[in-house]
């Protein structure tokens, strides 16, 4: 069965059909083998440094490494980017963020993939929301609004967990919507919070 695959058809497929990053079950749908055929492909491959694992389960083709932000998304399934690189993406905060950061509904995690740093920081399900939909070199990735990744970054704010930042940029932010998302987090000091903004 592993003779049926050609690494050079394999990359092909994967590179066609959006499958930068995949799983070992998207490739057993896509290639139609065994899960021994796949593993013993994905692993082989692996070695040779054609795919790169960016955790268990989880691999990256190798030479053709998609956006920080679309790794990050496929890290941790549901998440969005949020928090500090969001702020930083939107030139809400001026510093710059080493680590990509993300909320999910999930547990919190920490992730370390191809030289990055990845947290993923929990916030309330019915909070979950409040993204949108980007695009960067062909890779669709999801990252808060403006107003929602403050919204995430003073809900952590108001429970100790992130201190308050002195030099938020919100000349172009709407307070109402900020306010709006806030609500979602149902947290009284949170609206005190956004209201220094």
């Amino acid at each position: 069965m592993i003779k049926k695959l050609n690494l050079i058809l394999v990359q092909k497929t994967l590179i066609e059909k959006g499958f930068s990053v995949f799983t070992p079950q998207e490739f057993i749908r896509l290639f139609d083998v065994s899960p021994y055929a796949a593993q013993k492909f994905i692993h082989t491959y692996t070695e040779k440094n054609f795919f790169t694992k960016l955790r268990n389960g989880l691999y990256a083709l190798e030479g053709k490494r998609p956006p920080v932000f679309f790794i990050a998304n496929k890290l941790y399934r549901p998440s969005y980017i949020s928090l500090e690189t969001a702020l930083s993406h939107y030139s809400i905060i001026p510093e710059v963020v080493y680590s990509i950061t993300s909320v999910t509904p999930k547990p919190t995690q920490e992730f370390s993939a191809l030289d990055k740093s990845y947290t993923y920081t929990r916030i309330k399900q019915s909070a979950f929301q409040g993204y949108t939909a980007k695009k960067e070199s062909d890779h669709t990735y999801l990252i808060a609004e403006p107003e929602k990744a403050l919204a995430d970054y003073l809900y952590l704010v108001s429970l100790g967990k992130k201190s308050w930042n002195d030099r938020f940029y919100t000349k172009d932010i709407s307070k109402e919507k900020i306010h709006a998302y806030g609500t979602l987090f149902q947290r009284k000091n949170l609206q005190e919070l956004i209201d220094r903004l």
